[in-house]
């Protein structure tokens, strides 16, 4: 994740250097395809992760919604809090569930320490920890500890993605199973994306900085399936005029009987054929900086830029560049900072911007229906939808939880833990687990999750 713009003195505005329809000089990625890939159908390993677990960022589908209709409106330090237990580093990573378990990736006391945390649900007491010692030199910013990637699961894997100290792979109970060193990520503001898994593979946009890519790996090896190079990286460190990248975590899309990775990279979306890693089509006019990412609902997609940068909506499909021929809004101008994916419902897009500002968009044409200002905290979290509730966490630690109706702003609950937070819930069983920088916690619903 990137500096936060709250800081103007630490992360200047760089709306001005990156320009609409910006892309990389020179595009022309590279795919690198295994042996008879292309050929017959996927095999797919059984997903044994159950209707009401967590197993990814942001949600079974990543797409941010729970399947469940309820759970819990509100809590405090003192109030439906199941348990907490203490983490030994400050870490952005977002918790998952499946089954009996929770994990996330944490950073140790040591700062060489790159670690997957596994904990009972029922609990919080630690089931296992597995780290990785990285001696390399690796930079990150001060916002964004090490570890702020999310980890995966399909019910007998775990999958975590811990920047240039590699990707790795344990059953349930932490036995390693394979790793990948998938080269050096250097940025100053660290990395972000998440890994996701569909069938026998996952996928990845690993990056940013120099070595940026797109890539499958078989979920049963680690080994590299197909590999979409992005050109045009840097590490940042030459000042704003250099600052590019993508901490966009792909997001999975059906259409026409095939399924597409959709990915925001700098200068444009782009729809992947997840089985070979062709490009099907892409859309142009993201500008340098993409954090978000991209939703899609009812044929249409939407995509945001950071740092102030472009948003644009688009018809789902096509092939090639369909810019000319499927871009439906293009707005360049005077958008907040954009760090945490928003959440579809219906034509409307629910977005929590950093600068705590809610906002309801008409997927179609763009248009803002109505704005709002939440509690006073900068917000790098996602939403998350459960029933018609919408539940985002501030960097104070308080997550606020607002109606998805496109009628009016309707505030429902603030609950505040007073504790930095830079994190997405997860909602499993009626439950929620939140993690900050100090605790991971289980919230349980003293007034049963119905809505009030």
């Amino acid at each position: 994740m990137p500096r936060p713009s709250s800081s103007p003195t630490d992360c200047p505005q760089v709306a001005a250097s990156a320009p609409t329809g910006w892309a990389p000089t020179g595009w022309a990625p590279t795919r690198v395809v295994t042996a008879g890939l292309m050929l017959g159908l996927l095999s797919a390993l059984p997903n044994l992760a159950r209707g009401d677990d967590w197993p990814a960022f942001r949600g079974p589908r990543g797409d941010g919604i729970s399947t469940e209709t309820a759970a819990p409106l509100e809590w405090s330090t003192e109030k439906n809090i199941l348990w907490k237990t203490p983490l030994a580093a400050a870490g952005n990573g977002s918790p998952i569930v499946a089954r009996d378990r929770v994990w996330i990736a944490g950073p140790g006391t040591d700062p060489q320490d790159r670690s997957l945390l596994c904990f009972d649900r029922a609990t919080g007491k630690m089931r296992w920890s597995k780290t990785v010692a990285f001696t390399g030199e690796d930079p990150t910013h001060r916002t964004n500890p090490h570890c702020s990637s999310t980890p995966a699961t399909e019910g007998t894997r775990v999958v975590v993605w811990h920047g240039s100290a590699g990707l790795y792979c344990y059953d349930l109970d932490g036995a390693e199973l394979w790793h990948r060193d998938l080269g050096t990520f250097r940025h100053i503001w660290g990395y972000g994306s998440s890994p996701v898994i569909w069938r026998d593979r996952l996928f990845l946009n690993a990056g940013p900085g120099e070595n940026s890519f797109v890539a499958a790996f078989d979920l049963k090896t680690g080994q590299t399936l197909w590999e979409l190079k992005v050109p045009g990286g840097t590490s940042g460190e030459a000042g704003a005029e250099s600052w590019t990248g993508s901490w966009s975590t792909p997001t999975l899309l059906e259409r026409d009987g095939a399924t597409q990775v959709l990915v925001s990279l700098p200068g444009r979306v782009v729809a992947l054929d997840a089985g070979t890693g062709e490009i099907a089509w892409s859309c142009e006019g993201l500008g340098k900086l993409v954090y978000t990412s991209a939703v899609v609902s009812d044929g249409l997609g939407l995509v945001m830029g950071g740092y102030h940068g472009p948003a644009l909506g688009f018809r789902l499909g096509g092939k090639g560049d369909v810019t000319n021929t499927h871009r439906l809004w293009l707005h360049d101008k005077k958008n907040p900072q954009r760090i945490g994916t928003g959440v579809v419902l219906g034509r409307h897009l629910y977005m929590a911007n950093e600068q705590f500002l809610a906002q309801c968009l008409e997927l179609e044409t763009g248009n803002e229906i109505w704005t709002a200002r939440l509690p006073q905290g900068v917000i790098w979290g996602s939403l998350v939808r459960v029933g018609d509730r919408l539940y985002v966490t501030n960097q104070a630690g308080t997550t606020s939880v607002f109606r998805a109706t496109p009628e009016k702003f309707e505030l429902l609950a603030e609950n505040p833990l007073g504790e930095t937070s830079n994190s997405t819930i997860a909602v499993s069983n009626g439950q929620i687990f939140l993690r900050t920088h100090g605790h991971l916690y289980a919230i349980g619903a003293g007034d049963g999750g119905k809505a009030p």
